[in-house]
C-alpha cells in the first residue's frame, strides 16, 4: 500500500488565500477557481459545507475578487451534502498532466490512500463578514482522504459511470495529456479500522497540522521521526534530498518542496505509517 499526501484547495497560487479554519473549529477546504469554462461547473454560491455556503466565504475572504457565481473546481469532492448528486454517487477525484504522470510513476493503484492537504488559517465573523484572524499563522493541514477503488482514464470515458459525468475532470476538454478520475472505495481496507473509504474531517485537530508549531515558514513539516528516509532511495517521492530532513529527539523537521501536488510514501518501506494514518483516521466523526 502506499499513502499519497496530496495538496489540494486554496493557497497562495491557487485562489491567493488560505482555506478557512471556521470559529467553530470547522475546517472548510476551498475549492480551487474553475480553470476551464463549462455549464456543469459548480459555482462557489452552489457547494456547501455543513451550514455554510462557499459563495459568501469565497467572497468575503478575497475581499471580492472572487464572486460567489464563480464557477469551482470541486476537486477532491469528498462530502454526499455538498452539491445535489445522483443516484450511487462516491467520492471521487481527479488527476492530470505532470503529477498524474508522477503517480502512475510511483505505481499507485487501487487500494492505496490519498490524504488530502490543504492551506488552512483561522477566521473570525465580524458584523456578518468573515476575516483572518490578524496575527494567525497559515498552516498545511490534513482535510480529507480517498481510498482507491478504481483508476479510469478520462479517454476510457464509455467506463466512466454515469454519476461521475459531471465531475471536472470528466469534462470535454482535458486538463492534460495524461488525465484520470480516481474513484473511492465504499469502506476503508485497513485492518482495526470502520470508516467510509473518503471523507473529511470536520474539527481542526494538532494531529491533523502538518506545518511545524515552532516553524517560521509554513512548508517546514513536524513529522514522527519514522518518516526520515533510511536513504535517498527510500523516502517521501520529491525528497530524497537528505538535507531537507532534521532528525529531532523524537520527530522530524522537513522543508517540503515548494507547490508540489503528490508525496507518495510506500507503506512497505515505512510500516509505521499504516498506525499513523488509522490514528488519523479515527478523528473522523
Amino acid at each position: 500500500m502506499k499513502i499519497i499526501l496530496s495538496r489540494k484547495g486554496f493557497d497562495s497560487g491557487s485562489g491567493g488565500y488560505p482555506s478557512p479554519i471556521l470559529p467553530s473549529g470547522e475546517l472548510c477546504s476551498l475549492p480551487i477557481p474553475e480553470p476551464i469554462s463549462d455549464i456543469r461547473s459548480q459555482r462557489y454560491e452552489e457547494i456547501r459545507i455543513g451550514n455554510h455556503s462557499l459563495g459568501s466565504l469565497v467572497n468575503d475572504l478575497t475581499q471580492g475578487k472572487i464572486t460567489p457565481e464563480k464557477p469551482a473546481h470541486l476537486d477532491p469532492d469528498l462530502n454526499f451534502d455538498s452539491i445535489a448528486r445522483a443516484e450511487n454517487w462516491k467520492p471521487i477525484f481527479g488527476q492530470a498532466g505532470a503529477a498524474e504522470t508522477h503517480l502512475q510513476n510511483q505505481g499507485v493503484k487501487e487500494g492505496d490512500i490519498f490524504v488530502f492537504f490543504g492551506l488552512f488559517r483561522q477566521v473570525e465573523q465580524v458584523a456578518g463578514k468573515y476575516s483572518y484572524v490578524r496575527g494567525a499563522p497559515p498552516l498545511h493541514i490534513i482535510f480529507g482522504w480517498l481510498q482507491i477503488e478504481q483508476r479510469i482514464p478520462v479517454d476510457s470515458l464509455s467506463e466512466i459511470p454515469s454519476w461521475a459525468l459531471n465531475h471536472p475532470h470528466c469534462k470535454s476538454e482535458k486538463y492534460g495529456n495524461r488525465d484520470s478520475i480516481y474513484i473511492s472505495s465504499e469502506r476503508i481496507k485497513l485492518l482495526n479500522i470502520d470508516k467510509p473509504g473518503a471523507g473529511t474531517f470536520k474539527k481542526f485537530d494538532l494531529a491533523l497540522c502538518l506545518t511545524s508549531p515552532s516553524a517560521s515558514k509554513t512548508s517546514i513539516w513536524q513529522l514522527p521521526s519514522w518518516f526520515h528516509p533510511k536513504s535517498e532511495n527510500s523516502s517521501l517521492s520529491y525528497h530524497q534530498n537528505l538535507t531537507r530532513w532534521k532528525l529531532e529527539d523524537d520527530y522530524v523537521l522537513l522543508n517540503t518542496v515548494s507547490r508540489g501536488q503528490e508525496f507518495v510514501l510506500n507503506c512497505e518501506e515505512y510500516p509505521e505509517s499504516l498506525d499513523w494514518l488509522c490514528n488519523i483516521l479515527e478523528l473522523c466523526n
